[in-house]
């Protein structure tokens, strides 16, 4: 028989949104951002976790990588293995984080964005810290248990981290509609705020502020906005500068070399390489000339990379320059978003620190509790087996004297004596009156002879007496609050003192970097670009010296000031500017640097249709005309925009750009058709229009004829055309007006 199925009707959008909302939480809660109790994204806690339950610890030796993914992956972290292995790779990085958290062997990447090697060539194991202060107290019940994705293991809710790691490692991550952003911190500076918190929780941020410096990166640099971070720490966001260390070292002959031996955080990875980079650049486009080479001497030992200069070269301003126009000084975004409470919150250094701090209370009381109960249990067998030393004799008389060990429990729990067999009466009383507990009667009865020797006795004594410390240092830890943050905050002694290291990153008030940029020395050159689009500028007395040369082989010959720019027009009626400063100037007989290089043109997508200099659009009219005969007349001052690239016409549906050129009220316009129609008509009848719009009709096309060629010139002055192999005149052609047919000139 089939199941009847019930069909819900709803409304769409409604599910639409209830399950992205879901979605959403999903990711924020269980995937990107860090819980504010042990500052662990979920992946990390589980594979941290996970090599804990595989017993890779810190004295243990390495196990391979792609073995510590793989158990992750089966038992707690269904997601790939790719984002395992970036989190433990991540934890293992010292230029990443503030403390790793993963010892790992092999090649796990470079400050320089070189990846990890393969996961089944690495190895890691748990670091040391991470041992004590990350994973230790897992059987004291101090934290909560839930099932893993299939119910079939059990994984810790949260670590019972006893350090800040939310602060001291930071975090990132990108959830739905949020992010994480959170910088590294000093282990010293923060245990130092943490025990003043607990010491008076009335403390402001301003006051926690004098042991929390500011950020501590692992790779330095110096933060320049010291005046900003007491917002930044009492709002959980804002923008904090950072800077690279920059010394200066003094060569032979009088000649200086800058040295970076520190960067900003945001520059690890690719950074580095764009950096050199744009140090080039710099160079290339004549914006210093101070610079003579650039070198990356970078090792296992730290960052170097050298900057040699010129003699006599400005330092101070080239430093300035560096911070100004390269990632040497860079903004670090926070945004102290992390999950509390089950929900993600923008917190400040304070509530973090609150956070941590009731976490580590939670963490004692249980831990405490744990071992109270284990204590009380050990007191009352300790006390069972005193009181039985005491009456020894008596209870051997009654294991002789019974049947079975439930009438021997019987008789030390109850007194119950019907059973067994007494040597005498007394003994009978004697054992009637005995009540021993269930435990102390088991370990009564499990109780080996040797325990019966005087030392074994006085040690159970001496036992006794430590457990019955224990219980009484443990009941004062449970019911005082002083006496519980003496021992949190005892602990987080020992973990500084052991772990701590000195600041890295210098925390400075710093000006805004100034720097003059020399003026370039105006002068007019003139621009050469080759049918192959290769372009360059050189001076106007070696474009005469070679003025024969360069007309053959150059498509485009330009006049221009070397502060000016051009405008390029292209067929799908785009106009792209280029700075006459970014082409190379030089030689006559250099290449040259493609357009492509030095603006948005892109020749695999569009041709040149003019170029022209952009001076001359403040004083002219332009011309358009397209394939499918649209003409339209756009005053040059249109065109002068700040943008690199904008739409210069409008074009209709597959019709391209055939013609730009300069327009005045005398000339005669030639419009010439692939299947050999001429029109010819005055300048005046060609419409001014904006950049925006189509244009009106030049000439009516025949059926499959198009727009091929546009001849403008002066009335009385000489212009020829070839058509075929026949020459004509166009200026004995019969004058027409816009958007007739033409006159059909037939070629030889």
């Amino acid at each position: 028989m089939q199941e009847s199925q019930q069909i819900i009707r709803t409304e769409y959008s409604e599910v639409m949104k209830k399950s992205y909302i879901d979605y959403a939480m999903s990711v924020i809660v269980a995937r990107a951002l860090p819980d504010v109790r042990d500052g662990l994204k979920p992946v990390q806690r589980r594979t941290l976790y996970d090599m804990h339950e595989l017993g890779i610890r810190f004295d243990k030796p390495y196990r391979k990588c792609a073995r510590i993914v793989g158990d992750t992956m089966g038992k707690y972290h269904p997601h790939g293995d790719s984002s395992i292995y970036e989190a433990l790779v991540v934890m293992a990085q010292e230029f990443k984080k503030g403390m790793i958290l993963v010892d790992g062997h092999g090649n796990f990447g470079s400050i320089e964005g070189d990846g990890a090697a393969a996961m089944r060539y690495t190895e890691a194991r748990l670091a040391k810290i991470t041992q004590e202060a990350y994973l230790a107290d897992l059987d004291k019940n101090v934290v909560d248990f839930t099932p893993n994705f299939d119910e079939t293991e059990k994984e810790p809710e949260v670590l019972p981290v006893r350090i800040p790691n939310l602060l001291v490692n930071g975090a990132e991550g990108i959830a739905v509609g949020m992010a994480t952003s959170i910088p590294t911190h000093n282990l010293g500076e923060v245990i130092d705020a943490v025990k003043a918190y607990m010491k008076n929780d009335d403390i402001s941020t301003k006051q926690l502020m004098r042991y929390v410096k500011g950020p501590d990166f692992p790779t330095g640099g110096i933060v320049v906005n010291k005046d900003d971070l007491l917002n930044i720490y009492e709002t959980g966001a804002g923008k904090i500068k950072i800077r690279g260390k920059v010394e200066v070292e003094e060569m032979k002959g009088g000649k200086s070399r800058l040295v970076i031996s520190e960067i900003p955080y945001t520059m690890i990875g690719a950074g580095i390489g764009k950096f050199l980079n744009d140090v080039c650049a710099l160079v290339e486009s004549k914006k210093t000339s101070d610079i003579t080479d650039i070198s990356n001497q970078s090792s296992k030992e730290g960052i170097r990379i050298v900057i040699e200069l010129k003699k006599g070269a400005d330092i101070e301003n080239l430093k300035n320059m560096l911070y100004k126009k390269t990632r040497l000084e860079d903004t670090f975004g926070v945004n102290m978003l992390a999950v509390a409470d089950g929900r993600p919150e923008t917190m400040g250094l304070k509530r973090i620190i609150e956070h941590h701090v009731d976490f580590q209370f939670e963490l004692a009381t249980r831990k405490y509790k744990t071992l109270l109960a284990k204590e009380l249990d050990k007191k009352e067998i300790q006390e069972g087996l005193i009181k039985a030393c005491d009456v020894i004799d008596l209870i051997i008389e009654i294991l002789r004297g019974s049947q079975s060990v439930k009438d021997a429990r019987e008789c030390l729990t109850k007194g119950v004596t019907e059973n067994i067999k007494f040597k005498s009466g007394i003994s009978k009383k004697m054992a009637a009156m005995l009540r021993f507990t269930e435990r102390q009667a088991a370990a009564i009865l499990e109780m080996r002879l040797y325990k019966l020797i005087g030392l074994e006795i006085e040690a159970l004594m001496k036992e006794h007496e430590e457990t019955l410390k224990n219980i009484s240092k443990y009941e004062d830890i449970l019911n005082n609050y002083s006496s519980m943050a003496e021992v949190i905050m005892a602990d987080l002694d020992r973990l500084k003192k052991e772990y701590g290291r000195k600041r890295r990153t210098v925390i400075e008030n710093a000006g805004e970097a100034v720097y003059e940029e020399k003026k370039i020395e105006e002068q007019e050159i003139v621009f050469l670009m080759d049918r192959f689009g290769y372009a360059k500028t050189v001076d106007t007395a070696v474009y005469e010296r070679n003025k024969e040369a360069a007309d053959a082989e150059n498509k485009y010959i330009i006049n221009c000031m070397n502060t000016g720019k051009l405008c390029v027009f292209t067929d799908n009626g785009k106009m792209h500017q280029i700075k006459v400063q970014d082409l190379p100037f030089g030689k006559f007989r250099d290449k040259g640097l493609p357009v492509d290089n030095v603006s948005n043109y892109d020749s695999t997508q569009e041709n040149i249709v003019y170029i022209c200099d952009a001076e001359q659009m403040r004083y002219a009219g332009f011309l358009f005309a397209t394939r499918q005969g649209m003409i339209k007349r756009v005053e040059g001052e249109e065109f002068q925009v700040a943008k690199r690239t904008i739409a210069a016409t409008k074009l209709q549906e597959e019709d391209q750009v055939v013609s730009v050129q300069v327009l005045n009220d005398n000339h005669q316009v030639v419009l010439k058709t692939k299947e050999g129609y001429f029109l010819k008509f005055p300048a005046e009848e060609v419409p001014v229009k904006k950049k925006g719009a189509v244009g009106v009709r030049g000439i009516r096309l025949k059926k499959k004829d198009e727009l091929e060629r546009v001849w403008l010139f002066e009335e009385g002055t000489e212009c020829r055309a070839v058509f075929g192999e026949k020459e004509v005149d166009l200026g004995k052609l019969k004058a027409g007006k816009r958007d007739g047919a033409g006159t059909k000139v037939r070629g030889l």
